[in-house]
């Protein structure tokens, strides 16, 4: 980690460039005049919104904040030069376990914490050169912020979209409070790690499955925008599946059972049905049996109930289960299938019941084998209409089987999942799978008996936390049993005082702690009543903080939507693909609930999206815990901000890892040391004719300017940094051995590199810009254009190639005729040497590039 230890920066004050001098200076520049707030309603450049996820406040930036928020202002820069009036805002998502847990620990309120984090990092991000509009920035854990949570919350409530139910949830043993779907990563807590369990609670929801077509659907409009990983991820979460709903008449029970099905074709080969154990219908048709029916059951619930989702849903394991007692009839045949509760299907998955076809389903099929139920096909997939062979388990017994024809599932415990023709099926015989599906679809319409529907993975987003620091939901519990909303001019609800609360975690929010604060009055009848203890999930802040940046002041409404109108969406926004699912399906989901309800013109918050890589070290994620923590504050301090943002940018493309172990901030720092020395070494004057310098050296400069507009469009910031050194080398070379420092060509190409520059080091760049003899920031300079004139090469390197092999290169025209470029090609000296009197068999030229021979 030698990267990490100061470099000789006396040795660089010498010379007179001393970054960490620069660095204040300009800071506190910046600081007094605010060159980068965003143009009022006056400014009639056109707008850019530039957004980088904003930061939880858990302590001091780290290197993944020093390397998102570098791109973020990388942009945010460019389209100022470009002409563009830029939105670049800052805030901090500060409500949350953390706060709260840190809080626990030191015996102290979570507010204390949370702000002293966010002044330390607030520092960071100026020590840092970012350049945000800083009259914008936001805490979610402002009674400022949070009060339009709260409004957002009634909204939804007073449309149908918040609601309360009673429901197995998600609960998280260590932090005592319970998740959403979407926070379970492979059966464990995405916060603490801890094995999550299922608990029967009464809680919260928004409705996000109402949007899950306009969920899915809209990811067509950021094809090419948004990363493919993420479309995709999003894409498989909401998880639509399109089949039928099928009902199911049970003995003894007055209202029918209805199970979606993806395979309403494979209905006649229904053989038993199984329902979850830890649902409501298991527990009603389990209390209508025997005795000795409901003592197996609930023994089995209570161990059903400590397995993980992702336990239940293994394919490895042997299969459990408790028969009911009970039957089911299926519509199309008038059979008796048997009711089993089994824990590989879900409570919340379709209707918490499936109907169970063996030969066609493996789960099933296990099932069937392991209790020995009927296994029946109906699906000949011996002839698929594609005339391809099916393929068998070379695990399965098929030493005595003649023909595939002969494949039993129930022998061999392989299930016939391929296309085929339907057989064993009534009307549906003989036709295929596409076509069965309509067909049965169809019948059971006219039958009254089930009808085509959509099922999807998404289940609705369960908002409310039995934590403290959160948004108080604004919701009165009250003394005839019914729930209203705290009145309008009652809010922000504002959270108590934490001092003299118990916030460690029990299964119950501390605020039912708070006799004071939870004793409230009916706002209809003036009776006591009793306020609504939970805390809202904090993705509910993240979810349309975006629109709060356009005018964060504002007490008068949770935006304005005609700053929404001028602004958004965000046209720029980076960060961490973990958030791929969670933050961006939620931000999507509010977004068309206030485009619905007249509040925005757009269904999409963030018209591109950019996931960065991690900064790691050694090829791992750093962490305490390894010891391999590079720490950003120690880094500034060595290096300097701009030698660390050129660093980080230099390191590799966007997307991917960067290993700091690979990372140079002290060839940063030599570089930018080189580019200080050249502006001044200029000698030529602001209002010289750049016309009148060398040519050579004017291409190199207009180059630069064609290519990098298109380059940072392209987020290839590491290639611009190369061609800022490769442009800083050029300029060192004319100095010392061309025309010299009052060449014109010099000073515009110095110029060049400063404006580029500002990107990436903009300390040093405004440093620069100042040799040269200019007071104006040159963050707010515009680019120049290219001379289209500078663009067309004279001359180029031409390669010359032998078996493969580069034997040479030549300068010719970039006009060369090819049969020219070829007789050059053999007439070299090298070429003659490495041909040692071998004879050219073949030649290609591709003028002026390249010419190739072959020997043989």
């Amino acid at each position: 980690m030698s990267q990490t230890v100061p470099v000789d920066t006396a040795a660089i004050a010498e010379g007179g460039y001393d970054p960490h001098a620069i660095q204040g200076k300009w800071q506190e520049r910046w600081e007094q005049e605010d060159p980068f707030r965003a143009g009022g309603d006056e400014d009639t450049r056109p707008r850019k919104y530039v957004l980088a996820m904003f930061p939880y406040p858990s302590g001091d930036l780290h290197m993944g904040h020093a390397e998102n928020y570098l791109y973020s202002d990388i942009v945010a820069r460019a389209w100022r030069h470009r002409g563009y009036n830029v939105l670049h805002p800052i805030g901090w998502d500060s409500f949350g376990l953390p706060a709260e847990n840190a809080a626990i620990k030191r015996g102290a309120d979570p507010r204390e914490w949370t702000y002293a984090n966010i002044a330390q990092q607030k520092e960071g991000f100026r020590s840092y050169g970012v350049s945000f509009d800083w009259n914008r920035v936001l805490h979610t854990s402002d009674p400022e912020y949070y009060r339009w949570n709260q409004w957002l919350f009634q909204k939804m409530h007073e449309r149908g979209l918040a609601y309360r139910k009673e429901s197995p949830v998600n609960w998280c043993p260590n932090d005592q409070t319970v998740l959403a779907n979407e926070q379970v990563v492979d059966g464990q807590c995405e916060r603490c790690g801890a094995v999550v369990v299922k608990k029967k609670l009464t809680q919260w929801y928004f409705r996000i499955t109402d949007y899950a077509d306009r969920l899915l659907d809209d990811l067509n409009q950021l094809e090419g925008s948004w990363p493919h990983k993420v479309l995709q991820m999003q894409r498989n979460w909401i998880g639509r599946s399109v089949g039928a709903d099928i009902d199911f008449e049970i003995e003894g029970r007055a209202e029918k059972v209805t199970v979606f099905s993806t395979r309403p074709d494979t209905l006649h080969g229904a053989t038993f049905m199984v329902v979850a154990p830890d649902s409501d219908l298991a527990a009603e048709l389990a209390a209508d049996s025997s005795a000795e029916v409901r003592e197996r059951f609930q023994d089995y619930l209570e161990a059903v109930q400590k397995q993980t989702d992702i336990e239940r849903q293994s394919t490895d394991r042997p299969k459990t289960g408790v028969f009911l007692d009970r039957f089911a009839i299926n519509p199309v045949n008038g059979e008796r299938l048997p009711i089993w509760a089994a824990d590989y299907v879900l409570a919340d998955y379709g209707h918490g019941a499936v109907m169970a076809v063996p030969a066609h389903d493996q789960r099933d099929l296990d099932f069937a084998r392991a209790f020995d139920l009927p296994v029946r096909v109906v699906v000949d997939t011996t002839a698929p209409l594609t005339g391809a062979i099916p393929v068998i388990d070379p695990d399965a017994n098929l030493e005595d089987l003649d023909t595939i024809e002969s494949i039993d599932p129930a022998t061999t415990g392989v299930a016939l999942v391929g296309d085929g023709r339907m057989i064993n099926s009534g009307s549906l015989d003989g036709l295929s799978k596409r076509n069965a599906i309509a067909r049965i679809t169809e019948e059971l319409a006219a039958s009254g008996t089930g009808r085509a529907s959509k099922s999807y993975r998404l289940r609705d987003w369960l908002i409310s936390r039995q934590r403290f620091w959160g948004t108080p939901i604004p919701m009165i519990h009250t003394a005839d049993g019914e729930i209203v909303p705290v009145p309008d001019d009652q809010l922000p609800l504002r959270l108590p005082d934490a001092h003299g609360l118990d916030l460690a975690p029990k299964g119950t929010s501390p605020l039912g702690g708070a006799d004071d604060w939870m004793s409230t009055v009916d706002p209809r009848t003036g009776e006591s009543a009793r306020r609504d203890p939970d805390t809202m999930d904090t993705f509910v802040d993240s979810s349309w903080y975006y629109m709060r940046f356009l005018a964060p002041q504002d007490a008068t409404q949770p935006f304005d939507p005609a700053q929404a109108l001028r602004w958004a969406p965000v046209d720029f926004y980076i960060g961490g693909v973990e958030h791929a699912i969670l933050h961006l399906l939620y931000a999507r989901f509010i977004t068309k609930v206030l485009f619905d309800m007249g509040y925005v013109d757009f269904t999409e918050p963030f018209t591109s999206l950019i996931n960065q890589g991690m900064v790691i070290l050694g090829g791992s994620k750093m962490s305490k815990s390894k010891g391999n923590l590079v720490l950003f504050h120690e880094e500034l301090a060595a290096h300097g901000a701009d030698a660390l943002r050129v660093a980080l940018a230099f390191a590799g493309p966007v997307e991917d890892d960067k290993d700091w172990a690979d990372v140079s901030t002290t060839g940063a720092q030599k570089f930018l040391a080189r580019a200080w020395r050249i502006a001044h070494d200029v000698t030529s004057d602001p209002d010289v004719v750049w016309a009148e310098g060398d040519t050579a050296l004017r291409r190199v400069t207009h180059r630069l300017w064609a290519e990098v507009p298109g380059l940072i469009e392209q987020t290839k910031f590491n290639v611009v940094v190369a061609r800022l050194m490769e442009a800083v080398n050029a300029i060192r070379k004319a100095i010392d051995t061309g025309a010299g420092p009052a060449d014109p060509a010099v000073r515009e190409a110095t110029e060049a590199v400063a404006m580029i520059l500002d990107l990436f080091a903009p300390h040093t760049a405004e440093e620069m810009w100042e040799a040269l003899g200019y007071d104006r920031f040159v963050g707010l300079v515009p680019w120049r254009q290219p001379d289209a004139t500078l663009l067309v090469e004279e001359n180029v390197t031409a390669v010359i190639q032998i078996d493969g092999k580069v034997r040479s290169t030549i300068e010719v025209s970039a006009r060369v005729d090819p049969a020219e470029l070829e007789r050059a090609a053999r007439a070299d000296e090298k070429i003659v040497r490495a041909l040692a009197g071998r004879e050219i068999t073949r030649a290609i030229v591709r003028a002026p590039k390249v010419v190739s021979f072959s020997t043989h």
